[in-house]
């Protein structure tokens, strides 16, 4: 059983993972309309009717701001810890709120999602591990270094969404103003492209396939620097950059399961590779 991934928004404008098999999927935040998160889909030959849940990293409107409309809609289950959910100031219904602990797995259907905390400036902010069938995809944005539990498990990913938010050169010497310059590079802000890079070349697995750079800032980072920095130390790794207006292609991590799978995957993926 493969799973598929694809970022369909990564930026401080929006951010929502879909990480999924045949049969069950779940979004990782949910920062982008609900509108937006169904016609990105639709372009890739996802359907939300395998969706089972949404799960919150933190309280930032980023990453909140479509699960309102998105969770009543499809009535889908939304994972988030209580100091997030009243934090966020979002109005979920009652029955749709679970909760999650650091470390312990929840299981949707055959996928298992771990959570694991993570420093930033948020109120209770977490990482996650979505796995099934021993492959194991992290979504590692929004932090601000990269500590001993961010390593822990960057290194059992086989493909990984890593935040590579800034350039430190860029950042100095831009327009923003002292104290948020700071607050971007303290550590409880966010992953520079050095910082994203030393703990790709130093902790990665053999086995990391794809490495998905997310959540660049629009002011003080470039794709093409983020793309030729990280492709000079790839060896094996697939680079690729998330944009903050469009969706990726869908990457497919393990094993195609079915003729099925690998007929709508290649589609979307030759539909998608012309965006980029």
């Amino acid at each position: 059983m493969s799973l598929f991934i694809t970022s369909l928004n990564s930026g401080s404008n929006g951010n929502c993972y879909y990480i999924g098999n045949d049969t069950e999927a779940v979004l990782i935040d949910a920062g982008i309309s609900c509108r937006e998160t169904e016609t990105r889909m639709k372009r890739l030959g996802l359907s939300m009717s395998i969706v089972k849940a949404i799960f919150v990293s933190h309280e930032h409107a980023d990453h909140i701001s479509g699960i309102r409309v998105l969770s009543k809609k499809y009535q889908l289950p939304v994972y988030i810890t209580s100091s997030t959910l009243s934090s966020c100031g979002v109005i979920i219904e009652k029955h749709l709120i679970r909760s999650f602990d650091p470390h312990k797995a929840v299981s949707i259907g055959r996928l298992s999602v771990k959570a694991f905390p993570k420093f930033h400036d948020a109120s209770d902010p977490h990482s996650f591990i979505v796995s099934g069938n021993d492959i194991n995809i992290g979504i590692i944005t929004d932090v601000g270094i990269s500590c001993k539990q961010v390593i822990r498990y960057f290194k059992k990913c086989h493909a990984v969404f890593l935040e590579a938010n800034y350039c430190n050169d860029m950042l100095a010497k831009g327009t923003y103003p002292y104290y948020l310059k700071q607050r971007i590079s303290s550590d409880h802000g966010h992953l520079s492209n050095d910082q994203a890079l030393e703990l790709f070349i130093k902790h990665r697995s053999p086995q990391l396939s794809h490495l998905i750079l997310s959540h660049l800032s629009k002011n003080n980072n470039s794709p093409a620097l983020v793309n030729s920095i990280f492709k000079e130390n790839a060896g094996t790794t697939r680079i690729v950059v998330a944009s903050r207006y469009k969706e990726t292609p869908v990457y497919c991590i393990g094993q195609i399961s079915s003729p099925a799978v690998k007929r709508t995957f290649r589609r979307s993926s030759e539909q998608q590779l012309s965006l980029f």
